[in-house]
């Protein structure tokens, strides 16, 4: 673990960079032509989508053999061949792919086997609301599928503005009846409405593993290198003194989904004073659990930029209290 950083906000992060290959239309196409021709007879497309990333996304290729060598432990990018990166993109093409059945609810079309549910399932009957936190591995939808099994399951995203805008016009343009629960951070009433639903026993869901480029990081090891976390998620779990869980739903192959549970940590009775390594040792646990899930499905980590890139050193700030009922976090999503 090295120090805090906080990133250039005149760049922004480089993720936040990346240009968007896909758009409403090409979605609204996509969607109409899926569920009129069947999730089989459709996923023919996604050999031609994976295929053009291979072709003509020579950024995003080199990002895949970036990450790919360190998680299948080979000894140089150069090593990662063709087959590895049209297995990755083609992944990456499936569960986006199946977003489109998932958010119209057909949920018989997969094989969702759950991993320690009784950990969701304690938090949901506690009624005392739980963190739920994911990152660009895998699915976050596939989890709408335990609303059968769980029916007081109801879990509230939390994210940066720009996102939730985005999230919300693709969930429209794939079922305009679909209903997502967003809470747009960065705003002064952002910590009190998240504090407000937690309350209510709801469950607050977030992605640790992208920083907008603003907020603090803190680096730790993943897959054998520093990369940078953000604070935010953390942070923001200790302050509201609640629990956290780790969640991810990796894509199997074939129309098998299997989500994990982990508990990450438990900030509700924490002390004041205990905060800081609480939180530093709960960063520690997701970066180890990451690794560990990236390792049992490499081919699920979507990411397409440099993870591991140290970001540029700023002038140390005095850090801020936040006041849960007053102000918001810095948003880290």
């Amino acid at each position: 673990m090295t120090k805090a950083h906080t990133n250039t906000p005149l760049g922004g992060a480089e993720w936040q960079q990346r240009p968007e290959r896909s758009s409403l239309w090409v979605l609204r196409l996509m969607t109409w032509l899926s569920l009129r021709l069947g999730r089989g007879t459709s996923r023919w497309i996604l050999y031609v989508i994976a295929a053009y990333f291979l072709a003509f996304a020579p950024t995003a290729r080199r990002m895949a053999r970036n990450y790919l060598r360190r998680v299948l432990q080979l000894p140089t990018p150069a090593a990662v061949g063709w087959r590895h990166l049209f297995r990755h993109f083609l992944c990456f093409a499936s569960v986006i792919h199946d977003r489109i059945y998932l958010v119209n609810q057909r949920f018989e079309l997969f094989d969702i086997r759950v991993h320690n549910p009784e950990l969701i399932n304690n938090a949901v009957a506690a009624g005392q609301g739980v963190f739920l936190l994911g990152a660009h591995l895998g699915s976050f939808e596939v989890l709408r599928a335990l609303g059968r099994q769980q029916p007081g399951l109801r879990v509230v995203m939390a994210m940066f503005e720009e996102n939730a805008r985005k999230i919300n016009a693709a969930l429209g343009a794939i079922n305009l009846k679909a209903q997502q629960d967003i809470i747009a951070l960065g705003h002064i009433d952002s910590m009190i409405k998240v504090h407000e639903l937690l309350g209510q026993g709801m469950v607050v869901g977030m992605l640790g593993d992208r920083s907008l480029g603003l907020d603090d990081t803190r680096a730790f090891d993943f897959l054998g290198d520093p990369a940078e976390l953000p604070l935010g998620p953390f942070r923001m779990a200790a302050i509201l003194r609640r629990p956290v869980l780790f969640m991810t739903g990796l894509y199997r192959g074939g129309n098998r989904y299997d989500i994990h549970f982990e508990a990450l940590a438990d900030f509700s009775s924490l002390p004041p004073r205990g905060r800081t390594l609480a939180v530093q040792a709960a960063m520690a646990r997701y970066a180890a659990l990451l690794a560990h899930y990236c390792r049992s499905a490499p081919y699920n980590w979507f990411n397409f930029f440099d993870f591991w890139r140290a970001p540029e050193p700023q002038p140390r700030r005095f850090p801020e209290k936040i006041n849960p009922r007053h102000e918001a976090p810095r948003s880290t999503f």
